[in-house]
Order: C-alpha cells, then sequence, then structure tokens
C-alpha cells in the first residue's frame, strides 16, 4: 500500500523529498502543504551511501541527475549535471565522504556562445574558450562525515559548497535522537517552488507504528532569518511555516488495513523445478510478493503552539535575477489544532518472480491534510485545503525492471475548479533482489524539470 505514514509526517519539518538542487539529494516539505505523491519520498538511505553501491553500475562511478532551472526565465529548462563519490575512506565506526558534481551542459553552452561572438580564431581566443573550464560555477562539492557514538545512535555532518551560490550548506543530524539542524535548509512546496531559510533546527520524538495501529509524535522546531525564494516569481509569498519562530507540535493517529483477498506466498512459488534440479527463486521485492486487493486508511490530529515568532514586513530578494518582492509576516493564532486522514485502496495482480507478465499494482489515495482546511473552502476558494486524489500505477517491463506512474489531483466542486492535475512523476526502477526490498529508481519530474536516480529501500 502507499505510505500512510506520509499524512502525520506531513506536518513536521524533517519530511525529506527527492531533489537534485542539492549534494544530499533531498529537500523538505513544508509542513502545512497538501500531501506530497508517494515517489517523491526521498530515500532511506544517505545520498553518499547511494552514490556509493550505484557507482559500481555506472561507467567511471558518475551518475547523472538534471536539475531545475537556476532563473526564472521561461527558456531556461534546468541543467544536466554529472555526480560521483570521490573519496570514501573508513576507520572502523567512522567514516568520510567526498562528493563532486559537474554541469557540462553549462560549459557546452557558454563555450558554443563563445565561439558564436568569436570574428577570427587566434591565441587569445583558445585561451577564453579554455577559461570556461575553470568557471566555478560549473563545480560543486559536498563533505560528508559520520561517527557512531553508541550502538544506537551516531552523528552525522556535512558541508557542501556550489560554485554558482554564495555561502556554504551545513548539516547535522543525529540519529535515534532526531536532531536535524542545517544552515540554510531546502524547502519545497506543493507547488514545486524552493526556499531557503537560513537556520532549522529540529527536534522530534516518534513512537512505533503498535500492534493496534496508534502511533504519536511530537517535536520542537525553530527557524531562523528571512526566507528567500530560490527563483523569485511575482506570486513568490513567504509560507507562514517557514517564518521565524519556534514552534512545539504534537501527533497522533491511527492506521488500519484490511485484506478483502489474497493469495500467500508457498513453497511452490518460492522453489522451481528444472532439468538441473530445484532452485529458490524469491520475488524481485518481498514487499510486492502476493498478488492482493486491500483497504487502509489512516486518521489522526495534529496540536501545537508558536511559543516565539517574529512578527514585522521584510523585503524578500531573489536569488536568481536580483529582482526583489515584498511580504508581510503576519502574526496569526499562536494555538493551533486540526485533522487529518487518508484512506487507501490496492490492488495487486502477479508475484514479481517471473521475467514477464508478472506484476500489475494499482494504488489510490484519497488524503485530506486539513479538515478546518477543508470546512473553510467551501464556503471560499483556496486550493490549497482541497482533497488530493492520488494514483500510483506500476507495470513489470522485464524481470526486474518496472515503469511507474505517480499522479495527484485537486478535487475542487465542479462549478469552480473541477478535477485538476496538481503533480506527475515518471519512474523507472530495477529491482535488487540481494536487497529484498531494494531497487535503483530512475525519475522525473514535468513539473518541477528535475530528475535523478536514487537507491531506494523498502518503499512500500
Amino acid at each position: 500500500m502507499a505510505k500512510l505514514s506520509t499524512s502525520m509526517d506531513a506536518a513536521f519539518y524533517d519530511l525529506e523529498l527527492s531533489s537534485p538542487i542539492n549534494l544530499d539529494g533531498c529537500a523538505k516539505a513544508i509542513p502545512g502543504d497538501p500531501f506530497p505523491i508517494d515517489g517523491a519520498r526521498a530515500g532511506r538511505a544517505l545520498r553518499i551511501q547511494q552514490l556509493s553501491l550505484l557507482k559500481n553500475g555506472f561507467p567511471l562511478g558518475i551518475i547523472p541527475c538534471f536539475n531545475s532551472p537556476s532563473t526564472a526565465n521561461k527558456k531556461d529548462v534546468g541543467s544536466f549535471a554529472l555526480q560521483s563519490l570521490l573519496l570514501r575512506p573508513s576507520f572502523g565506526d567512522w567514516w568520510l565522504g567526498l562528493i563532486g558534481q559537474f554541469r557540462p551542459q553549462k560549459l557546452l553552452s557558454s563555450i558554443k556562445a563563445e565561439i558564436s561572438a568569436c570574428e577570427e580564431w587566434d591565441l587569445s581566443s583558445v585561451k577564453d574558450v579554455a577559461r570556461h573550464v575553470l568557471d566555478k560555477s560549473l563545480y560543486s562539492l559536498a563533505v560528508c562525515t559520520q561517527i557512531a557514538i553508541t550502538e544506537d545512535a551516531s552523528l552525522l555532518v556535512s558541508s557542501e559548497a556550489h560554485g554558482e551560490r554564495k555561502g556554504r550548506r551545513n548539516k547535522l543530524m543525529l540519529f535515534h535522537k532526531a536532531m536535524d539542524a542545517a544552515w540554510p535548509e531546502l524547502f519545497v512546496d506543493h507547488k514545486g517552488k524552493y526556499w531557503n531559510v537560513p537556520e532549522s533546527i529540529s527536534l522530534d520524538l516518534s513512537s512505533l507504528t503498535s500492534d493496534s495501529g496508534f502511533r504519536y509524535r511530537f517535536g520542537l522546531h525553530k527557524n531562523g532569518g528571512k526566507p528567500q525564494a530560490v527563483v523569485n516569481t511575482v506570486d513568490s509569498e513567504v509560507p507562514a511555516a517557514l517564518l521565524p519562530g519556534l514552534c512545539a507540535k504534537g501527533a497522533f493517529s491511527y492506521e488500519k488495513s484490511r485484506d478483502l483477498w489474497r493469495v500467500e506466498e508457498t513453497d511452490d512459488d518460492l522453489y522451481i523445478q528444472t532439468k538441473q534440479g530445484k532452485f529458490w527463486r524469491p520475488a524481485y521485492d518481498v514487499r510486492m510478493k502476493e498478488p492482493h486487493a486491500s483497504v487502509s486508511a489512516i486518521i489522526g490530529g495534529t496540536f501545537g503552539s508558536w511559543i516565539w515568532r517574529e512578527d514585522n514586513t521584510s523585503e524578500l530578494s531573489s536569488r536568481g535575477n536580483g529582482s526583489s518582492g515584498s511580504s508581510g509576516f503576519k502574526k496569526g493564532n499562536p494555538f493551533f489544532a486540526d485533522m487529518f486522514g487518508s484512506l487507501c485502496y490496492t490492488f495487486q495482480h502477479g508475484k514479481f518472480r517471473k521475467a514477464y507478465g508478472d506484476l500489475t499494482r494499482i494504488d489510490a489515495r484519497l488524503n485530506m491534510s486539513s479538515l478546518t482546511g477543508l470546512a473553510k473552502s467551501i464556503c471560499q476558494d483556496n486550493p490549497k485545503s482541497l482533497p488530493r486524489l492520488g494514483l500510483i500505477f506500476q507495470q513489470q517491463v522485464a524481470g526486474p525492471i518496472v515503469f511507474r506512474i505517480d499522479t495527484k489531483y485537486v478535487l475542487d466542486s465542479p462549478w469552480r475548479h473541477g478535477v485538476q492535475m496538481e503533480d506527475f512523476m515518471c519512474s523507472l526502477s530495477y529491482s535488487l533482489r540481494l536487497l529484498q526490498s531494494g531497487k535503483v529508481v530512475a525519475w522525473y519530474s514535468p513539473k518541477k524539470k528535475e530528475g535523478m536516480i536514487e537507491l531506494r529501500l523498502f518503499e512500500f
């Protein structure tokens, strides 16, 4: 089934979505926004761990990705980039990694423009062309280190610098204590727009899902500095959740799932008899090994308070074209409470074992991110609070290769806007049997004009 835990995780500041903008391969979702599509969630493994494995399957260990446009120019369709793990020494419980990125598309565009502007060739013209190779905006570097503090906790520190940006991005994470801090932190809203928050610090404590389906979570989050849009546009209004302040939040949920029917795995599925003897044949993914149809649901609530919040009017400057726009930091009610819910239906045909035609899967999910927002949207036009319908279609192409489409629709009343597609993502994955439920995923998002290759574990 689709990840029902997204319903509660989306209310906090640590829900990571895949993004090639930074070298750590992720950006944070903005609390209070509609739930993201399931295919957009970042993998569980760190980006440096992903590259360490992925480099074995790519020539020279170079992994391609496609970044979104860095300006508001419609002709700027993004930039093709190459990433590689340059260094990863380890010493017992401590390891260090160095990631490098190169942007060949920008280099070729610069050289092409230089040649077109050159009237006649001489030694100085050759030097001008060669100078583009040394342009620092073509390169990015990130260093990451992790050390085990105890058997159950580890500390991760990383820092990255991009030649086309000012300053560095530093990050600190304490695993199993749920501390996450970054200077600055990258957020992405439901429209695909990126925001940089100069300081973001989170401390979260979460329970495991009990047998009864009950789960709870508490968190404390601090934003510092003035949020800036990565690409400034006319409607670059700062999301309220990113304004400077200190917020305490709690959430609880109750999750339940029931199979309408299921064909359980048998020994005949695990072993096949051939002329050479009996061989073990597990599913390509253990989480998709049984044909079934099921219904699942989650319902819960959030509550909290802004302990401190900045209230002033500031001017936001653009990072892309130097223009600026003003946006007021509005002070709201410091206390808040809301409810959310999701209903999901899953149908799977096939056992994902054979070479062809052994997997067709459909997931349909109805999401309500805010009950109070939905009630207000009845009287006024507020698309952000309307219910969303998420659809996932997966089809086996050959062997462990699966084609997948994720879509999300806004469900509005027929006399307003009706049903509209809000997001779309397509991907091609290669399941790795040795990891039981791991796969290499190559995805592309037409909305954000982004794409990358990831390693994902236990996605369903």
